[in-house]
């Protein structure tokens, strides 16, 4: 992929302000394999359905013959799908190219791309979530120019058809009467009636389609967190409201939840205005709407909430909250923690940093872990130290595909080598420091891997539409299942979750030899300050790292 990676900086994204996976990157970015051929692709899906979603695509090897796009619903499968579109090579050169897919309603969805070229064909399945998340306003003026148009139709219908009653009726030289008068008031009088009562029943039509757009436009579900005094210490029990159920169906149950990585429920929690604490938990279903974990000692204060989950038609989206930690004795050593305790799960990590700005921070520098920049090492609390391979005077733009090439070395000073953490080389959370962005993503890109596994089943199986399971037993299977990976030791969990990842780890390019070096491929929405925590697994214990980083227009 290094060809690609040369080429991503030159490329431009437009992305919306809202999605159902993260917050505020909508934007779906694909890192990996379509049968022989190594793709980079980025989706800008639209704001509001039915829409088109913009695809651009890059192909690192191979001659292409061929690249064809297809949207493929849940709902429908493959054989209810339409046919495929063709992406075009773009004009600024010859490894990219460039599609638009038509997405027509709501739901679990995907495009399958397919290729074709000298090494053969190759299909692979990108999840996007299609949802309505914008109602667009028309500018007032434009309303204005409408409205004036449509006064002048009328009045000129309403005298051609007065006319048409009256004078339209007379020979060259037959006067005008009073009785023709009458006609043409008459004829005008029932012209207006019967127009206004098409532009009242219009009217009624197109309120009652906004409306219905309204009501189903996509809202997240909320949740309400609280924190428990428990003998076990500080619980936090993460609430979900169900009150959007009524408008989205049966399926959206929080009772059809399926884990994603292994774990039902990826929550983060982010300390509001410092950023300084962070941490990455997995929350145990104690009912179908209430989740609980264990707290680690993270510092007094407010907490962004953010809890990832799919469902079983592989929606993926993010719920958020925010949360009042209590004042905690904080140990003399912070770094990552794993404990065998009730609600405490063995990939539960946190991590103390310097806060952002010139706040003080929470314990002594010897005690974090101090945030780096970009093109500069930094310590990490077991030696080892990580380096964000991006020159240190190059701005980071809006709108660009960056390649983040993260790359650690062991206190020795050599490539450490580094293992798989919930079946990924790494996570990485990107966040704009006024809590607008938040997105969890993967060296293969920022989509739901579960979503990707349930389309890919769903493609294959039958057309029939899935029947929806009992809640009852759908539960408590899943619960079986996640409770069994938990109780796994780390090689089998490792090994286990690492089977359907697709997660490429004997790269041929070089890009993951030793497992030293990981690339996570990220386009930034907006202009402003972030920061980015980075978690990798060496001698089985999760290194968390953070950096800071301005994003310009």
């Amino acid at each position: 992929m290094k060809v690609v990676k040369i080429l991503l900086t030159g490329m431009g994204f437009l992305l919306a302000l809202s999605t159902q996976a993260h917050v505020g990157s909508p934007g779906v970015v694909f890192e990996g394999k379509a049968g022989p051929y190594s793709l980079l692709v980025s989706i800008d899906p639209p704001e509001v359905i039915p829409g088109t979603a913009q695809v651009q695509i890059i192909v690192d090897n191979g001659i292409i013959d061929h690249i064809w796009v297809k949207p493929i619903y849940w709902y429908a499968g493959d054989e209810g799908s339409p046919s495929p579109d063709e992406a075009l090579p773009s004009e600024e050169n010859s490894l990219q190219y460039e599609g638009m897919v038509w997405l027509m309603s709501s739901g679990t969805a995907s495009l399958e791309i397919t290729v074709e070229g000298a090494q053969g064909k190759g299909v692979v399945v990108v999840p996007v979530m299609a949802a309505s998340t914008a109602q667009k306003e028309m500018e007032p003026l434009l309303g204005w120019v409408l409205a004036g148009l449509g006064i002048l139709l009328v009045v000129l219908m309403v005298t051609i058809i007065g006319a048409s009653v009256s004078d339209g009726t007379l020979s060259p030289d037959q006067p005008f009467t009073p009785r023709h008068r009458r006609q043409r008031w008459v004829g005008a009088g029932i012209a207006l009636l019967v127009l206004s009562l098409v532009l009242y029943g219009g009217n009624s039509w197109w309120q009652n389609w906004a409306d219905r757009y309204q009501r189903y436009m996509y809202r997240p579900f909320q949740a309400t967190s609280t924190i428990l005094e428990t003998e076990e210490g500080k619980v936090l029990n993460f609430a979900i409201d169900t009150t959007y159920l009524s408008y989205r169906g049966e399926g959206s149950r929080t009772s059809y939840f399926i884990p994603d990585h292994g774990k039902l429920m990826h929550m983060f929690l982010i300390r509001e205005g410092s950023l300084d604490a962070f941490a990455h938990l997995h929350p145990q279903r104690v009912d179908t709407l209430n989740y609980q974990v264990k707290l680690p000692p993270l510092p007094q204060g407010r907490y962004f909430v953010y809890a990832d989950v799919v469902r079983w038609n592989g929606f993926a989206e993010t719920i958020a909250d925010t949360v009042d930690i209590p004042e905690t004795p904080l140990p003399a050593r912070l770094a990552s923690v794993t404990e065998a305790d009730l609600y405490v799960d063995p990939d539960d990590t946190y991590i103390i940093s310097n806060p952002v700005g010139n706040q003080k921070p929470q314990l002594q520098a010897n005690q974090i872990v101090v945030c780096g920049k970009p093109g500069i090492d930094t310590p990490l609390p077991d030696g080892s130290t990580a380096i964000w391979e991006h020159e240190a005077n190059e701005p980071l733009v809006v709108g660009k595909l960056y390649p983040m090439t993260f790359a650690i070395q062991d206190p020795e000073g050599n490539p450490a080598q580094l293992e798989p953490y919930m079946g990924m080389m790494g996570h990485m959370v990107v966040f704009k420091n006024d809590g607008s962005v938040y997105v969890h993503l993967h060296p293969v890109g920022n989509y739901s891997m579960a979503s990707q596994s349930v389309l890919e089943s769903r493609i294959a199986e039958d057309q029939t539409l899935p029947t929806l399971p009992d809640p009852v037993q759908f539960t408590d299977s899943i619960n079986q299942l996640v409770a069994s990976i938990r109780a796994m030791s780390d090689p089998e969990r490792e090994g286990f979750l690492m089977e359907d990842m697709g997660h490429d780890t004997d790269d041929e390019s070089g890009a993951h030899v030793g497992h030293s070096v990981v690339t996570f491929p990220y386009v930034f929405p907006e202009a402003g300050d972030y920061r980015i925590w980075i978690q990798m697994k060496r001698v089985g214990q999760v290194l968390n790292s953070a950096f800071d980083v301005t994003v310009s227009e």
